[in-house]
């Protein structure tokens, strides 16, 4: 990519989205205690969002212990944290344009755990730049995740950010590879670590709160229709949460959408083996020298 404007409109939407995402989510950090219910941290980042002049680009993902990502509480779930590792994962669009970012909160005791994928964040910050690999930085994040003594999930990547696309290439793996895609000047990506006490790959388990459209189609069932509308209308191909449906039938109807093949759900993932997960995300911007952070602590 040549001749990129980065102070275009669309570059300081990114920016924006990155400023409103990195206050809400310490915010949110700050919530996550003992006691404190999942719903309530969700729905309060979500709607400090909103606040802030963005929207949500996919419901807030608060992941415990085993659970490495799509875990989002449901409409009445009463769950409250215990003394358990908390990844919250968060993201803000302003007119599509994205930013993505996510923390652990270490309640378990596992504080190096928690470290890693930090670390290992810094580390991948540092390699990018034009005409960097992502095998290189695969290998930045791999090398400091071992050195914390866990295993990177391998099966987990980072991603670009497109416009009201959540997950575009380039995919920026969590190891080492010898063949990967190349970053060019204005590339927009989403650097995400995530390290585990386990053998490192995730499977998908059976809960699924998270939604998106898979494709344009027409249902006869009413409240699928209406489900429908409000889907295309309000969140477009970005996910949302079936707790932010209006209505009072909306779990039927995002059956009868899935089965027409017109939404697709995002099961829990969860580590192979019942273990611990940590996870550290950022969005950058790929400038001539180096990268911009756009979801730091200000």
């Amino acid at each position: 990519m040549t001749d990129v404007d980065l102070e275009s409109e669309q570059y300081e939407k990114h920016r924006e989205a990155g400023r409103i995402l990195a206050d809400v989510r310490d915010e949110a950090a700050e919530m996550v205690e003992v006691g404190v219910s999942h719903l309530e941290v969700a729905e309060w980042a979500e709607e400090e969002i909103r606040e802030l002049g963005g929207e949500p680009a996919f419901p807030v993902n608060i992941s415990i212990d085993h659970e490495a990502a799509h875990a989002t509480p449901g409409k009445d779930d009463e769950t409250t944290f215990g003394e358990e590792m908390v990844n919250l994962d968060i993201g803000v669009h302003v007119d599509g344009w994205l930013a993505d970012t996510a923390v652990t909160v270490d309640l378990s005791g596992n504080d190096d755990l928690a470290q890693a994928p930090a670390d290992a964040l810094e580390a991948a910050i540092d390699t990018v730049a034009p005409g960097v690999s992502t095998g290189e930085v695969g290998a930045a994040i791999e090398e400091q995740i071992e050195g914390h003594g866990f295993n990177p999930v391998v099966n987990l990547t980072g991603h670009g950010l497109g416009h009201w696309e959540q997950h575009t290439k380039p995919n920026i793996p969590n190891r080492e590879i010898a063949q990967g895609a190349t970053f060019d000047v204005g590339d927009v990506v989403a650097v995400e670590p995530f390290a585990t006490t386990g053998g490192g790959k995730v499977n998908e388990g059976t809960d699924e709160e998270i939604f998106a459209l898979e494709r344009e189609g027409t249902v006869r069932n009413r409240a699928a229709r209406q489900v429908l509308e409000q889907i295309t209308e309000e969140f477009k191909t970005l996910p949302f949460a079936a707790r932010w449906l209006d209505s009072p039938r909306a779990k039927m109807a995002l059956r009868r959408l899935k089965q027409n093949d017109i939404v697709h759900g995002y099961p829990v993932l969860q580590e192979a083996q019942g273990e611990l997960v940590s996870q550290k995300e950022h969005t950058l911007i790929v400038t001539e020298d180096g990268c911009e952070v756009t979801t730091r602590s200000r």
